[in-house]
């Protein structure tokens, strides 16, 4: 049977139900694929800027600090060693890249798990449609109170506004962060305590129909031997590559 949730209007009054893919919203949970996208996501960020210098890069410590032998101490060759006060860093972070390959098959797997979380947690909510004239703040708080939503709330819409009258209205709040369809990820949705999605959101979040096939061609008459002497001559093959490419 496939899952389905209460579709509601932005005054909170349920108008139906909407069943939800179950290609999408009945995956395998699996808590280590999306451990592994939400690692590499965050690491992806990061600027990889830290540096340290080692003994060879601070200024300094070019002479023997004493001889080698007969002082009674241990012998030292610089004074920038990492033993020492103000000495070079043994080991220490450099510059780097530290991005993590996630191919597309896993980001997908880990989506599918982290919704398919949400709604058997009972933290998914779907309104009919969000469309404002112009952006007032007290509407989205209104639509809010109206779901009963609080703590961090995730609004996904599927496409941009035209107007950006809904974006405005949400932005303002900062427990809310706002999400688009396309462009989802699985860190924003298992950070969220609530997730709100609009219907349009979840028509998006499936994949494009194929586009239906060409009509048939209809059928020319054959033509007679006169017609068919006057044609050009055939194309070399390296002519009809150039125009099919």
């Amino acid at each position: 049977m496939m899952a389905s949730i209460d579709m509601r209007d932005v005054a909170g009054k349920k108008i139906g139900s909407r069943d939800l893919p179950a290609e999408i919203f009945e995956s395998k949970v699996s808590v280590p694929l999306m451990h592994q996208v939400v690692v590499a996501g965050l690491a992806g960020i990061r600027a990889g800027t830290h540096s340290t210098k080692t003994r060879g890069e601070v200024r300094g410590g070019g002479r023997k600090p004493w001889r080698q032998k007969g002082t009674g101490r241990a012998r030292q060759g610089s004074i920038r060693s990492p033993q020492w006060v103000g000495g070079g860093v043994a080991h220490g972070p450099t510059p780097r890249d530290h991005t993590q390959k996630i191919n597309k098959k896993m980001r997908r797997g880990a989506l599918r798990s982290a919704l398919t979380d949400a709604l058997q947690s009972g933290k998914l909510a779907v309104v009919d449609e969000l469309d404002w004239d112009e952006p007032k703040t007290k509407q989205a708080v209104g639509v809010l109170d109206s779901f009963e939503l609080a703590g961090r709330i995730l609004l996904i819409l599927p496409v941009p506004t035209e107007s950006g009258a809904v974006e405005k209205s949400f932005r303002n709040l900062p427990n809310v962060k706002i999400a688009y369809a396309g462009g989802l990820g699985t860190y924003d949705v298992l950070l969220a305590d609530r997730v709100l999605f609009t219907g349009a959101a979840i028509d998006r979040l499936l994949r494009a129909p194929k586009e239906p096939a060409p009509e048939t061609a209809e059928e020319t008459p054959p033509e007679t031997a006169e017609e068919t002497s006057k044609k050009a001559p055939r194309k070399t093959p390296s002519t009809s590559k150039a125009v099919a490419e």
